[in-house]
């Protein structure tokens, strides 16, 4: 199987190699739920309330997934360090003590959120009348939360050997599986959110049973077994805390989303989070590539940080900023034409006539969402760029900026101070702007001293 060589002079095309299956890959893990959510809302029963209820579950399943991206997007850099060093045995035990992390804390997520999964849901924005729907579709997607995350969590360390392809094509799997699997369940079967979630907990399985056998039998470092280290473990943890934060905050944020629309929606609660559920589906088609290009793009900076290749490290993340800028421009373009017919994707055609309104004002929320998607490129490629490098007190700093300092502040203030839940739409254009302004000055200011530092150190090695 090809893996790409990461000390490569053209850099663009490593950037191009790991970046575009990572960006699918991501798109691909963000359509799993945007596709159930889809036919849940084109039910021709009751589909509205039942869009809403698994809206109510997005903040689990991103609280779920957050850990993933600590262990995995903690340990893929460090591991990819190690191969730049050419130290095969300490990458072998990095991805050995992930894989252990990974199984450790998926099965402890499963025992905590089980028994409270109704109360937690009605924390969350649930209804009375979108609880019976939010409680079946989670207590079955829960069920494949273990192979979810493990999937998530070790596909990093398949890319970060330069295999992003391979990584890519097994998400994709599991995807289409689930797409398939979807309309059976659900209509055929007539299994309602039930069927939805089961398709995905099976396509979860499937994508968990190949990314173990890519890591058993065709990967260069391949998965073994043993005791957790505790150094090891610190590393992984401490530089994935970042990411963790990224993912961490978005459920928190979905959370006080939900909550404020609940308090201050009055008889339109419902309304507004069947739109913000649409809505953040629609944001996230932007941000899982986005975070691709950043994230599937750590490996190149860490192997040649790893290897003290400045120039490289300098090169690359010019040509990845760019390329950031132009997928984000793209976006934010398309968002004027698409969002409309988005919409109207989750919207039954056989349910009421007020669904019109639902398109309208979906369309017009995405809007204001991605006016700030330009910017948010420099957002994630800094940060990311950051974790990547190994500098974990900046990229943590940074990301707590952004969710916890601005957005999380602002999701509830908007509403409290207007008396109007709409408000609360805004949150994310203004978090976004500013935050990306402050992660833009702040590089600027410490990569050239980040990089000095570690020049200099090549030249005493060489003295």
């Amino acid at each position: 199987m090809k893996s790409i060589n990461l000390e490569n002079n053209k850099t663009f095309k490593s950037i191009l190699y790991l970046a575009i299956p990572s960006m699918i890959a991501q798109l691909v893990n963000v359509l799993y739920n945007i596709v159930d959510r889809i036919f849940i809302g084109n039910m021709p029963i009751n589909g509205e309330i039942a869009l809403v209820g698994v809206g109510v579950c997005a903040p689990i399943l991103t609280f779920l997934s957050s850990f993933a991206y600590l262990i995995g997007f903690g340990g893929a850099p460090i591991f990819s360090m190690s191969l730049g060093e050419n130290n095969k045995e300490n990458a072998k035990k990095i991805l050995s003590n992930s894989f252990v992390l990974l199984f450790i804390v998926s099965f402890i997520l499963l025992l905590i959120i089980y028994p409270f999964a109704k109360p937690i849901l009605y924390l969350f924005g649930a209804s009375e009348a979108s609880i019976p729907y939010a409680y079946n579709y989670i207590l079955i997607y829960l069920g494949g939360t273990f192979f979810s995350i493990l999937t998530l969590g070790l596909t990093q360390f398949i890319i970060a050997q330069g295999k992003s392809t391979i990584a890519m094509l097994v998400t994709l799997l599991g995807c289409l599986i689930n797409v398939g699997l979807d309309p059976l369940f659900i209509y055929v079967l007539n299994m309602g959110v039930s069927g939805a979630a089961l398709a995905t907990l099976i396509s979860q399985f499937i994508s968990f049973v190949f990314v173990l056998f890519l890591l058993l039998k065709v990967t260069t470092i391949k998965l073994s077994f043993s005791k957790l280290d505790k150094k090891v473990v610190c590393k992984i943890l401490k530089l994935g805390f970042s990411p963790f934060i990224i993912m961490c905050t978005d459920s928190i944020v979905f959370i006080c989303l939900n909550t404020c629309i609940k308090n201050y929606g009055g008889a339109q609660s419902d309304f507004y989070i069947e739109v913000a559920t649409i809505v953040q589906a629609f944001f996230s088609l932007a941000t899982g590539p986005l975070l691709g290009i950043s994230s599937g793009t750590q490996p190149l900076l860490a192997f040649n940080y790893g290897a003290k290749n400045i120039k490289l490290i300098k090169k690359s993340e010019i040509q990845l900023t760019i390329f950031a800028l132009c997928f984000c421009t793209m976006c934010f373009g398309l968002s004027f034409v698409l969002g409309k017919p988005f919409a109207q994707l989750f919207i039954s055609l056989s349910s009421s006539t007020g669904n019109d309104k639902t398109v309208e004002v979906a369309a017009r929320v995405i809007s204001i969402y991605m006016y700030g998607i330009i910017p948010l490129a420099f957002q994630y490629v800094f940060v990311d760029g950051l974790t990547g490098l190994g500098q974990a007190k900046y990229s943590i700093w940074l990301s707590l900026n952004r969710k916890l300092v601005l957005l999380l502040p602002l999701t509830i203030l908007l509403p409290a101070i207007t008396k109007d839940a709409f408000n609360v739409f805004y949150a994310e254009l203004i978090a976004d702007v500013i935050s990306s302004t402050v992660s833009t000055i702040v590089y600027l200011i410490i990569i050239p001293k980040i990089l000095k530092k570690r020049e200099l150190e090549t030249k005493s090695v060489m003295d």
